[in-house]
């Protein structure tokens, strides 16, 4: 029985940049948007050649920046299928009007951008007191945080945890995990040690699919163990596309390869259910 394909790291990019100028966070474009974007409607059928049946599409801040309006546009053409994961100043005095207005376009998970490919900043941001009201209201309504770090923000993501335990928190990339060595992945202590907390999740994406693959027995050993730490129920599968080179296909069947010492019942959530928990408007 093949498992429903939910992909919770899409990104597009429009070819109209009168309507949706580029201007990137930082002033610096990401290579990937600029080379090998893919617009909604090639993500759609980029999608029905997968076999996902539906996206949280995350904004490319190394596009827009802070506006997230083409994939509000999008998930607004089809709101049964898609949602959408936007990016904005936490530290912005009008924060939470910002957050309202984004809520009724469409918002179905807010990311935490702390850097990527174009910019490296240490994050500290993440825990300043000043967001906390935008964690306040994602507590109120339900909705998810996805928090883009690397090891080195993983004690800030407990810290969230911690302080805010009814805010689901994704972590893009399981923060890139450090697996030379192979098990038990003795870098990743810090990070395992996010499973104590019920509202952690981890994002599994061809980043993480290419460093399991390359590291001391491969992802047959990684996943697993991944499994044993955290439970299926707290893992779900990103393609990171276009970023991560497709088609979409050839990373689906990358996670296949990836995934093949696991049980059926925890593959199912990996590819499908655990995103039901994470974007409820998904679910239906």
């Amino acid at each position: 029985m093949k498992p429903e394909i939910i992909d919770i790291h899409p990104h597009i990019i429009s070819t109209d940049t009168v309507r949706y100028p580029i201007a990137p966070q930082h002033g610096h474009r990401s290579n990937w948007s600029a080379t090998r974007p893919v617009t909604f409607e090639q993500m759609i059928a980029e999608m029905s050649e997968a076999g996902v049946a539906k996206a949280a599409i995350v904004h490319s801040s190394t596009t827009y920046g802070h506006n997230n309006s083409y994939v509000a546009d999008c998930v607004a053409q089809q709101p049964k299928r898609f949602t959408g994961v936007y990016s904005f100043d936490l530290l912005a005095p009008d924060a939470l009007n910002t957050f309202d207005y984004w809520l009724a376009r469409g918002m179905g998970g807010i990311r935490l951008f702390t850097g990527g490919a174009t910019h490296q900043g240490d994050g500290r941001w993440l825990v300043d007191p000043a967001t906390f009201p935008i964690w306040e209201r994602c507590s109120e309504i339900g909705m998810t945080m996805v928090v883009q770090t690397t090891l080195s923000g993983v004690p800030m993501v407990a810290e969230l945890a911690a302080r805010f335990p009814n805010v689901r928190i994704a972590v893009d990339h399981c923060a890139r995990p450090v697996l030379e060595g192979g098990p038990p992945y003795a870098a990743c202590a810090e990070l395992f040690e996010l499973a104590k907390f019920d509202n952690v999740y981890m994002k599994i994406t061809p980043r993480t699919f290419d460093l399991a693959q390359a590291s001391p027995g491969g992802a047959e050993a990684f996943f697993p163990h991944l499994v044993k730490v955290f439970g299926a129920d707290h893992l779900a599968f990103g393609s990171n596309y276009p970023a991560s080179a497709g088609p979409l296909k050839t990373l689906i069947d990358q996670g296949h390869a990836c995934f093949v010492s696991l049980s059926e019942d925890d593959r199912a959530w990996i590819w499908g259910r655990t995103a039901r928990i994470l974007y409820p408007s998904l679910a239906d």
